[in-house]
């Protein structure tokens, strides 16, 4: 091994004293490379755009934490219906494992946040103000100078406007985009909070791209460790073809392998590994080395793919199998948590409606009857004023409702609170009974949900003795 070249016995980003290395991939061009670009730039492009694309009267994406009001592309959901989001989680959480298993690491190199702003947005720009891999490595050990000084405060200037501008479309999300602007222009005093919260985040943002970098991977992120649970020797990965590339030797030898160890992998990884030595927590599967790898290739008219996209068992020269049980497993994990949410979300009503009994006494005793008393709370998840109606239900009693009788008028996305009392009058009353409150639309026809309370009282019999008595 080389000097001073990465070893899977140590970390790659500490040198032997233990202090920090910081690293500076070269830049790279390649298939792999021009279209993990134009991905990372399409995804930048939706995260950007989705609070502004209006669907249903709200942003596209629009979670409304403080009125507790979720908008996912025209769906709109209340507080009530969170329960819905452990489907659409562990869906998500199986979507991650299935695609692991079947191709990798793949979200981390092509879709995680992390890379996604880092490769193609902070490093792009430090690339221009700074210059390529040898040129910053020789500003880091430069003395401070003016052009050191200048450089470094044009970069970190543009990074903090960048980190700022991502902390403030991601609380665009939480306030819409026209609330954002009114914030934005309105004095730090009026809304201190989110002023403090956008400068903290924006912060962090700056000190994770502009140094902690590579190390929210390999210290942070729990992903990467999680490989050996999740692939196995028929998962796709990157890796190094080791019958065709050893042994190593100058182009000009005779009876050596393809490496001409260049090095050029080792240069351009964002991690600081080298893949030559095999499957490694830190590879992030962004395919920086199959591009360097064949570009030195075809200059040297030898076949690429010496670095390349496929599994363990492909690399050893045997069969590789893309179903297998882990992927069934995966993958109906997968679909049952996609299709319960699908299911949920097909259920989802334009109103909702809570009742719960008034704090206090269960019941009330008077000489018209038994009485008990309930707060309904109707949740309007629409964009207009909707007046709605209360009716009740229960088999063969006798009783009045009150407190219904001009209807709920509900704001647009807003609720009401309103004291509903059924009342059984004395003569009638044959003890406690199940009772069904349906809410309907304003038609007054379509019933949109019903919930079930129970009327309570006291013993039937007991009562009227007790009455007879006195």
């Amino acid at each position: 091994m080389k000097p001073n070249q990465p070893s899977r016995a140590t970390p790659t980003t500490i040198n032997q004293d233990g202090s920090r290395k910081f690293l500076h991939p070269a830049d790279v061009k390649g298939f792999f490379t021009t279209y993990r670009r134009i991905f990372a730039l399409l995804l930048i492009g939706i995260y950007v755009s989705l609070p502004w694309i209006p669907i249903n009267g709200h942003p596209a994406v629009f979670l409304d934490v403080l009125n507790r009001r979720f908008h996912l592309f025209g769906l709109s959901f209340a507080a009530q219906d969170l329960w819905m989001a452990f489907f659409f989680i562990t869906g998500l959480g199986f979507t991650l494992f299935f695609i692991t298993a079947l191709l990798g690491r793949v979200w981390c190199g092509w879709a995680c946040p992390q890379t996604v702003f880092l490769e193609h947005v902070y490093r792009r720009i430090e690339r221009w103000i700074e210059g390529d891999a040898a040129a910053r490595k020789k500003l880091d050990k430069q003395a401070w100078d003016n052009e050191k000084i200048i450089k470094r405060v044009v970069k970190n200037g543009i990074f903090f406007a960048f980190s700022a501008l991502i902390a403030h479309l991601f609380l665009a999300y939480f306030i819409s985009i026209p609330e954002l602007y009114h914030w934005m222009t309105s004095s730090p005093k009026e809304h201190w909070g989110a002023f403090l919260f956008v400068f903290i985040a924006s912060s962090i943002i700056f000190v994770n791209f502009a140094w902690f970098r590579e190390q929210l991977c390999l210290v942070i992120c729990p992903y990467g460790r999680l490989q050996s649970a999740l692939i196995d020797d028929d998962t796709l990965i990157i890796g190094y073809d080791e019958k065709r590339g050893e042994p190593r030797g100058s182009a000009k030898k005779k009876d050596i392998g393809d490496c001409v160890d260049c090095t050029r992998c080792v240069q351009v990884c964002p991690t600081g590994i080298d893949i030559r030595q095999g499957l490694q927590m830190e590879c992030i599967g962004c395919a920086n080395c199959i591009d360097a790898c064949d570009t030195i290739m075809a200059k040297l008219n030898r076949p690429k793919g010496l670095i390349r996209y496929d599994s363990q068992n492909g690399l050893a020269g045997q069969k590789r199998r893309y179903l297998r049980p882990r992927t069934f497993i995966y993958a109906a994990l997968m679909l049952i948590g996609a299709a319960a949410f699908t299911l949920s979300a097909m259920q989802l009503r334009s109103a909702n409606m809570n009742v719960v009994r008034m704090s206090g006494a269960p019941y009330f005793l008077s000489d018209a009857g038994v009485r008990n008393q309930y707060m309904v709370r109707v949740i309007n998840k629409t964009n207009e004023t909707k007046t709605y109606r209360i009716i009740s239900a229960a088999e063969d009693q006798t009783y009045t409702m009150e407190g219904n009788e001009d209807g709920i008028t509900v704001p647009p996305m807003g609720e009401e609170v309103r004291p509903v009392i059924i009342s059984v009058p004395r003569a009638h009353y044959s003890g406690q009974f199940p009772l069904t409150l349906s809410l309907l639309a304003p038609d007054g026809e379509t019933i949109i949900m019903t919930r079930e309370a129970e009327f309570l009282g006291p013993n039937a019999r007991l009562w009227k003795e007790h009455s007879a008595k006195e």
